[in-house]
Order: C-alpha cells, then sequence, then structure tokens
C-alpha cells in the first residue's frame, strides 16, 4: 500500500436537529479520508443516549437499520486512524461511560503526549478502562472531577491532559467542543436550520448545506445546550502551533482550515517548489492523489504541461488476495499504473507531498521508466521528514524514516531517479504562516511545542509500526 503518514481521526458533532445521527453519519461520510479503521455515532433523545461502533468504513459500518437506532437530536460520532491504542473494536471511538453524574461520551483527534502518567494515576484510585486508547483518559477524569457543571468538569479534565485534541464531549442534553491552547488540529464551528454543527473540516458543511460560522479557536471550550451557545477560554494562552501537514496532505483539498483554503495553500506549495528547485523536463506528473494540486501549481509556475500520468485504482479494499505467480511492485501497481502513451520518451517531474521510508517513491520511479519515460525528477513540495510525531500523525520511529538515515544523494539514488528535491522549511512556511496562525513543523525540524514527557505514550505509538519495520543499510534497503 502507498507509503504514507496518516491522521489519527476525524470528528462530528450535532445539537438542536432531528436527524442529528443522519448529519453525523454525513459528515463521518465526509471525513472518512481522515480515518479508515473503525467508526462510532452516539445520538441522544435528550434523556437517553445510544452507542453504535464498528471496524471499518463508515458506508459500510452504517446502513438505515442501525441509523434507526440512533433517534435523537444531539449526536458525535468519530472515525479513526490508530496512533495510540491497538486497531480492533474495543478502542473504537465514541467513547461512552455511565457515572454517578449521569452518561458521558467522546470523539477526540490528536495525542495526548501524558496519557499513560495519567491513566496509571488513575489506576492506582480504582479506575477500569476499557480500551487502550489514550482518549479514555479525560472521561474518566471528568468523571472524577469535583466540579459539578458540564463544562466545568470538562474544563478540569483537559487542563490536567498534555498534547493535541480536537473533540467533542456529550451527555445526555448537552454537547462541548474543545481545541487545545496550540491548536494542532482543526475544529470548525457550523449552522444547519438552527442547529449547531462541530466537524474537523469545513467539507462536512459544504455536505450537508450547514453554514460554516468560524473555526474553533485555539484553547477554546463551547458549551452548547438548551439555552444556545456559550465561548469559554479556560486555559493558558501559548503561542498557536497549528499541523502543517493538514495543508501537505490531510485536510481535504475543499476545505478551509488554519484562515486558509487547503486547495490555495498546496497550489502555491507547488509554485514555490518550481521557483525552488525547477527542472527540465517535458511534462509535470502527479502521484495522485496527494501529488495533483501541487503538481498543478509546479505546472503553472514552470509554464510546463501538466498530465495525468499516473493512474489511481480508488476502489481498493483494506486487504486483497495476492496472486500465487510474482507480480513485481504488486501492492502499487493495484493502486497506481503508469500511461505509457503519455509518458512513453519524456522527461518527467514527478510531483508528492512528501517521502516516508521511500519504499513506494521508489517503485513509482521504477514503474515510469518501464513504461518508457526517459528522465525522472521527483519534487517533493514539502521538506524531508525527519523526526517522529507525538501530536496525532502515524508516523514511524524516526529510524524508519529515509531522510533521517540518508543523505539527500543517497535517498535519490535508492528510489532511482535522476534528481529529488524537497521544499525547504522556509519557503513551506511562507506559503501558510502568518502574524496570527503559526505552525508545528517538529517532524521537519524536531522542535516540539509539547515535550513528549510521557515515554511509555510516545513509543506505544511508534511501536505500532514493528509489524512493517523495514530495516536500511547504506547502499540499499532491505526488509
Amino acid at each position: 500500500m502507498l507509503d504514507k503518514l496518516h491522521e489519527e481521526c476525524g470528528v462530528v458533532g450535532v445539537y438542536g436537529h432531528p436527524e442529528a445521527a443522519n448529519l453525523v453519519y454525513l459528515g463521518l461520510y465526509a471525513l472518512q479520508h481522515r480515518g479508515q479503521e473503525s467508526a462510532g455515532i452516539v445520538a441522544s433523545t435528550y434523556s437517553k443516549m445510544h452507542l453504535e461502533l464498528g471496524m471499518g468504513l463508515v458506508a459500510d459500518i452504517f446502513d438505515p437499520k442501525r441509523l434507526l437506532k440512533l433517534p435523537g437530536p444531539l449526536a458525535i460520532g468519530h472515525n479513526r486512524y490508530s496512533t495510540a491504542g491497538k486497531s480492533e473494536l474495543v478502542n473504537a471511538q465514541p467513547c461512552m461511560i455511565n457515572y454517578a453524574a449521569g452518561s458521558l461520551a467522546l470523539a477526540h483527534n490528536g495525542n495526548l503526549v501524558n496519557a499513560q502518567a495519567i491513566r496509571k494515576e488513575l489506576g492506582s484510585k480504582g479506575a477500569i478502562f476499557q480500551s487502550t486508547n489514550d482518549s479514555e483518559v479525560v472521561v474518566h477524569l471528568m468523571a472524577q472531577a469535583k466540579s459539578e457543571s458540564f463544562v466545568d468538569r470538562a474544563a478540569e479534565a483537559l487542563r490536567q491532559v498534555n498534547g493535541a485534541y480536537s473533540l467533542v464531549l456529550m451527555t445526555e442534553n448537552e454537547l462541548v467542543a474543545a481545541r487545545d491552547p496550540h491548536g494542532f488540529r482543526p475544529l470548525c464551528l457550523g449552522k444547519l436550520d438552527g442547529a449547531y454543527i462541530v466537524a474537523s473540516e469545513t467539507c462536512v458543511m459544504d455536505l450537508i448545506e450547514a453554514e460554516f460560522i468560524r473555526e474553533v479557536e485555539p484553547g477554546e471550550l463551547i458549551l452548547i445546550n438548551e439555552n444556545g451557545l456559550q465561548s469559554f477560554f479556560p486555559f493558558k494562552k501559548v503561542e498557536p502551533k497549528h499541523c502543517v501537514f493538514e495543508h501537505i496532505y490531510f485536510a481535504r483539498p475543499d476545505s478551509f482550515i488554519f484562515g486558509e483554503h487547503v486547495y490555495t495553500a498546496r497550489k502555491e506549495m507547488g509554485r514555490a517548489m518550481a521557483r525552488e528547485s525547477p527542472a527540465d523536463v517535458d511534462l509535470i506528473v502527479p502521484v495522485p492523489d496527494s501529488g495533483v494540486v501541487s503538481a498543478l501549481g509546479f505546472a503553472e509556475e514552470s509554464g510546463i504541461p501538466f498530465e495525468m500520468g499516473l493512474i489511481r485504482n480508488h476502489y481498493v479494499g483494506r486487504t486483497f488476495i495476492e496472486p500465487q505467480s510474482q507480480i513485481r511492485n504488486f501492492g502499487v501497481k493495484l493502486k497506481l499504473n503508469a500511461v505509457k502513451s503519455i509518458i512513453e520518451g519524456k522527461r518527467l517531474a514527478v510531483i508528492d507531498d512528501s517521502i516516508v521510508r521511500g519504499t513506494t517513491s521508489r517503485k513509482i520511479v521504477k514503474m515510469l521508466l518501464e513504461a518508457g519515460a526517459t528522465e525522472v525528477h521527483l519534487r517533493i513540495s514539502a521538506p524531508p521528514i525527519l523526526h517522529s510525531c507525538f501530536y496525532g500523525i502515524d508516523t514511524p520511529n524516526k529510524e524508519e524514516l529515509i531522510a533521517h538515515t540518508h543523505s539527500l544523494e543517497e535517498t535519490r539514488k535508492y528510489l532511482g531517479a535522476n534528481s529529488l528535491h524537497y521544499l525547504s522549511i522556509n519557503k513551506m512556511l511562507a506559503v501558510v504562516q502568518n502574524e496570527k496562525n503559526k505552525f508545528c513543523s517538529a517532524c521537519f525540524d524536531g522542535n516540539y511545542p509539547v515535550p513528549a514527557t510521557d515515554h511509555l505514550a510516545a513509543t506505544q505509538q511508534l511501536d505500532l509500526f514493528e509489524k512493517n519495520k523495514t530495516i536500511y543499510s547504506p547502499d540499499g534497503f532491505t526488509g
């Protein structure tokens, strides 16, 4: 499968709409790109809550019969891709518990760097955990909070956690949306027929035809109940550190996050790449789908024709049966195929958003050369990934990152490309950063805004990659 980084999840919340669960279902459909392992919805009639969970894609989990089990005007939902906790149903979200004050459910996007330390402390006090994901510590903290109101319990709990979170919480009759003080992950607010909508990205608002009101601010906690919407800022103010990889790859191109249209940011990164590292080629070819918008910017800036020289199969499932007879590069060929009539005899500039381990890029270069390309020049519209992320990105151990273990020239030789250039950090940040919006670029430069003080939480995230570990050597890669 393609060698890409993955976001952890997408969240949706609806308050005050008679078809709340249906709207959440559609919202999760729009956010499917943020997580494909599991999905879940909790709905409330304002007096009783009900939870439905499943492994796999949203459309495979929720049919009309299952959605009928989720009545009420209040609902939250979650798509999951694990960065903390194994990929199994017990770790699917939303998390839901019953405690002395009633019922509580949570859907979380991000990663808490001190979750294991809190988990250990709560366990010593008698807390019983149902899952291994980091998000569950928040509901336990709320259950043990001394504050009386829902919103105060939420603030009390979230003050104790460190890291990245954009989340929605609900009781039988109230909804809370919160974003960590640094604002690592996106979260937006909308309105539809008098109902409030909260979602990870604005593409949700577009799908359900809701009005986009604004983004939830870093460090903001929003309470929605029968009295309407109230905004609080209960956390110490710090400098925003939005995840720049949302603009590079994670968010849908049609979304608006961090005060910028994702499509515009990606296209400008491609333009910046063309100015910084031009290529003497005949065609600009994107790696679909993630490289398409940047490639358009590169082509427009350079004046070189753009062609879809690689075609993606969008109907590949999570698993597939390999043929008994060996087919070279089978995993990549299942998803991508070269268009020989376009690329044969041509020098290509191939545009992609990132290189992680390099295994897929190497196969793509080889595929293009075998299809008749005379030269393949790789242009990456982001800097080289040198460090692991602890804020909700599924990142390998840095020893598995090709840019961390190999020089630019060593990487180029391994990939088999005629040339290789990345967009510099300064040029990338110049596209998106301004006085109001500052970005986290720790995966590129190692400058972590929040220290990963919980070593167990960090290593648990990285251990997910042991089963697919690749061993690198100076002359090539094996594994």
